[in-house]
């Protein structure tokens, strides 16, 4: 009975630890979207009604469409944020079709609207980022994708957005203008929509960073493995389907949507 308790007792600690490890780095990533969030709404702040009306890089999509769509995706991790710290289910979005029907719609609007609207729907998710608790960062959530996750992970999710749409909008932001010290970060945060993909190939990756650190990921799906490697905005930029791989060395197979 006692060696029982003892158990129970020491783990109260270790869980606390946890939760605060988690809810320190969830934390650090929200200041980072913050940055990251002020550049991107100068870089808004820069587009009239016609240059919201030009083609963004993603087929089919003007910039009217990426700025509400990073708007309503504030939204959705919000509403994640809130299931999170109050433990009632709070889906991102009632579904896709709706998703997609207010991207759609939004796109309309006028360019002063549309840098309103991304304006509030960020400071709603900073907000909604600051209520929360150690042991609520925690707390388990889905998103669009079924497999459950803790929502320290939000921030990181809401900073990768920002990045790759912050290029879709073809407004003078790249990958280059991710911060050496982020670069790991983003590159983890790219192979992560390709694991374990049966429809996707194989990848040894080696990753170089500015400081000359390597980092090596696999990427598993086909049987045939592909030995992949390069530095890291080129291999961010092939991983999100946002550049052909051309800078990078070895047999660099096609990938499936990055999304």
């Amino acid at each position: 009975m006692s060696n029982d308790a003892s158990v129970v007792h020491d783990s109260v600690p270790e869980q606390r630890r946890a939760e605060r490890s988690a809810a320190e780095r969830a934390r650090r990533r929200l200041a980072d979207v913050r940055e990251a969030t002020e550049r991107l709404d100068r870089l808004v702040t820069g587009l009239d009604d016609a240059g919201m009306r030009a083609p963004s890089l993603l087929p089919g999509w003007t910039r009217a469409h990426v700025v509400t769509h990073l708007a309503r995706n504030a939204d959705g991790l919000v509403n994640l944020l809130t299931w999170a710290r109050t433990g009632v289910e709070h889906p991102m979005y009632a579904s896709n079709a709706d998703r997609d029907a207010d991207i759609e719609e939004g796109a309309g609007r006028l360019a002063q609207v549309l840098h309103e609207d991304l304006r509030a729907a960020g400071d709603r998710f900073a907000v909604a980022g600051e209520r929360l608790t150690d042991s609520q960062w925690s707390a388990t959530v889905v998103a669009r994708l079924p497999a459950p996750f803790p929502a320290s992970n939000i921030p990181s999710m809401r900073l990768f957005e920002l990045w790759v749409h912050g290029v879709d909008l073809d407004v003078g932001f790249s990958f280059a203008d991710i911060s050496d010290e982020l670069l790991e970060t983003a590159v983890a945060l790219a192979v992560s929509r390709h694991l374990d993909r049966p429809e996707g190939p194989s990848v040894h990756l080696r990753v170089t960073f500015p400081d000359g650190r390597e980092a090596t990921w696999d990427l598993v799906g086909g049987t045939e493995v592909h030995e992949v490697s390069g530095a890291a905005v080129p291999v961010i930029a092939w991983l999100t389907g946002r550049g052909d791989g051309a800078e990078l060395t070895g047999d660099v197979p096609v990938l499936p949507a990055w999304g």
